[in-house]
């Protein structure tokens, strides 16, 4: 009886049962039919030929060092469970020093890769040249060809031949490298290829203009409105929005005069009725969001695009009376469109102004670091713990110094005496964002659990930093 026979006359005896169709054997017809069955799925695993094919190629060599054994270890003990939240840290601390992985932890992370498109950029340079080989042999690790490679990061290649033949990764490093040191250099080069770039690489490297932007960038950008690419002509938009005096703004701020004015103390709205095509080029999207109401979502677009020195010329008043005006009607689309500006534009006067009416994380990141810390630090005092500390601190930049770690063990300290169920993302927070080299003052300031929690987390990163060091 061939195999094939054998596994159908199985899986017919299990469908009708052993009652209806015994199988023979030493055990009882029920556990003979699934060992038979177990023997024989193994057979198939095992025993299949090879096929045929031509030799692999030889892997390149190394070009780059590789991790210590003592982060190697560490990095294995982190995909296997143990503290996995701090992966992304791993990789960014050993990829920004020029590291590259273990090749026997090569597959893994290329699988972590796979699912996480946020690490692929970090992956690129640690997988080295044993990663990229491999990445050719399994398309689900293809993503890897298309990312930085450690030559173009560390800037060692030749930059004409990254430019020209480079992954879009290693395109994107080179033309922020340019940027930092040359920005008319780095426009002129991305303007000679325009035209032949992808529209996901015209999008990307116009991102990297963000750097160093200036007036100089307007007229590259304001013809950047009309590419064939929404996601071009938004970030175009975005770019020029932070240019205070670009044509972009002076078109908003025409259309805002029509829109807001002050009447007897109170701001008056009236929103547009239409929003035709001069608008839409100028990054104004024309359907809202389920559930919001066009004019609306029109005026906030509108009111987010104006530069926000506009609006102490048009409306007479300074930020801080600004934000505390009553608005009749169209309030809350005012509201967001002026913290969309804030954000957007890095305003850190209107962001200060706007975190007092409503603490957003977008308004503390558009703060500078020291202040941020010294805001957050405030806001942990006064507020209780919800979704909304965490949030703020999530927007806080990392790593925390002294005066804000305080504040957060000092608030864990608090609520653990009354709601320790509630301080499991906040103990984990603390633990990923306090600057890991203040271990010991956590671990002075109280034996409470989540204080010592805290403290065994900040140790764990100390450590994992030494060994990438």
């Amino acid at each position: 009886m061939n195999a094939s026979t054998e596994w159908e006359e199985l899986v017919s005896a299990a469908l009708v049962g052993t009652d209806r169709r015994p199988v023979p054997g030493e055990s009882a017809p029920e556990i003979e039919l699934l060992e038979r069955a177990a023997v024989h799925t193994l057979r198939m695993r095992a025993g299949q030929r090879l096929g045929g094919g031509d030799p692999l190629s030889v892997a390149p060599s190394e070009e780059q060092p590789v991790v210590s054994r003592a982060a190697a270890d560490r990095l294995s003990r982190i995909l296997s469970g143990e503290r996995p939240r701090l992966l992304a840290e791993w990789l960014e601390t050993a990829a920004g020093r020029g590291y590259r992985v273990s090749p026997h932890l090569l597959p893994e992370l290329l699988d972590q890769g796979a699912r996480d498109r946020s690490i692929r950029p970090h992956l690129g340079v640690l997988a080295g040249n044993r990663g990229r080989w491999l990445a050719g042999l399994n398309p689900a690790w293809d993503f890897l060809r298309e990312e930085v490679t450690a030559g173009a990061a560390t800037g060692s290649d030749d930059a004409r031949e990254i430019w020209e033949f480079g992954t879009s990764g290693d395109r994107r490093a080179h033309l922020s490298a340019l940027r930092a040191a040359d920005p008319a250099g780095a426009r002129r080069l991305l303007a000679a290829t325009w035209e032949k770039e992808a529209p996901d690489d015209r999008a990307a490297f116009l991102e990297v203009l963000a750097a160093r932007l200036s007036p100089e960038d307007e007229p590259f950008l304001e013809a950047a409105l009309d590419d064939r690419r929404r996601e071009v002509r938004h970030q175009a938009a975005d770019l020029l929005t932070r240019l205070p005096d670009s044509h972009l703004g002076r078109r908003m701020a025409e259309r805002v005069t029509r829109y807001l004015t002050v009447e007897a103390g109170n701001i008056q709205v009236v929103p547009p009725v239409a929003c035709d095509a001069a608008m839409e080029r100028d990054g104004i999207r024309a359907k809202p969001p389920r559930g919001t109401g066009e004019r609306g979502w029109w005026l906030q677009q509108a009111v987010a695009r104006t530069p926000l020195g506009v609006w102490t010329r048009l409306l007479g008043r300074p930020p801080a009376e600004l934000v505390r005006m009553k608005i009749d009607d169209w309030g809350r689309e005012v509201m967001a469109g002026w913290v969309r500006a804030a954000v957007l534009q890095g305003d850190p006067e209107w962001a200060r102004e706007l975190f007092s009416w409503d603490p957003l994380a977008d308004l503390l990141a558009a703060l500078p670091p020291a202040e941020q810390e010294s805001v957050a630090a405030g806001f942990v005092r006064r507020h209780g713990l919800d979704g909304q500390l965490i949030m703020v601190l999530g927007g806080a930049a990392a790593p925390w110094g002294p005066n804000l770690a305080r504040a957060v063990l000092q608030k864990i300290l608090e609520v653990s005496g009354t709601q320790p169920w509630n301080l499991g993302e906040l103990t984990r927070l603390a633990g990923e964002r306090i600057d890991p080299a203040l271990y010991g003052v956590a671990e002075r300031l109280s034996l409470e659990p989540p204080i010592q929690e805290v403290a065994a987390l900040l140790r764990f990163r100390d450590d994992m930093l030494k060994e990438l060091s």
